[in-house]
């Protein structure tokens, strides 16, 4: 039997909604993701079970942007550490949800760093959020060594000497790959912006 409350949005819009924050999960999960276990968890599966997570609580959803962007963080990190978990069903490596939790935080702050010369302004969170899914979009489009440089040094907070040891190249060609980057990302959001 249906609830006589009325559902704030549409399953069809929330659906739409839910799939527009796909690529920002997905960057934010692989993120966090140790080198020893990319590629033994599938982060397309882990974002899926999310978004699924939050259609089926579709009447408790939130309705801010903010808002539903922290919820889906918070189902992300669950959702991410029960992967860990059964990978590591052993028990000699424990998941933390909460260092979790805030690791994905501090990675959400760093990607709105990167849209930095938008002014945020109180009223202006559903578009900030939209940036940001337009950013995690943009960053699958650049090429590999450049989008790992990017994501290393500005959303993993490495130094460029750190992000170079990771990729096994220099820091200068790191700093290049990520100023490459950095360009690219510029103008596709851009040419997103004029759409």
């Amino acid at each position: 039997m249906h609830s006589s409350r009325p559902l704030a949005r549409s399953t069809g819009d929330l659906g739409q909604l839910l799939q527009g924050f796909s690529e920002y999960l997905r960057l934010l999960a692989r993120l966090q993701l140790r080198a020893d276990l990319t590629g033994k968890i599938d982060l397309s599966g882990v974002v899926q079970q999310t978004l699924l997570e939050a259609y089926q609580a579709r009447d408790g959803f939130p309705s801010g942007a903010d808002q539903q962007a922290g919820w889906l963080r918070r189902a992300l990190a669950n959702n991410l550490a029960d992967e860990i978990r059964r990978l590591k069903s052993r028990g000699r490596w424990r998941v933390e949800e909460q260092s979790l939790e805030q690791a994905l935080e501090q990675s959400s702050a760093r990607l709105g760093g990167l849209l930095a010369r938008d002014e945020p302004t109180p009223g202006r969170e559903a578009i900030r959020n939209e940036r940001l899914a337009q950013l995690a979009r943009a960053l699958v489009q650049l090429p590999d060594d450049q989008r790992q440089a990017v994501e290393l040094h500005h959303l993993r907070g490495l130094s460029l000497a750190d992000a170079g040891q990771n990729l096994g190249r220099s820091r200068e060609a790191v700093a290049g790959l990520v100023f490459r980057g950095l360009k690219k990302l510029r103008s596709l959001l851009s040419e997103t912006e004029g759409q």
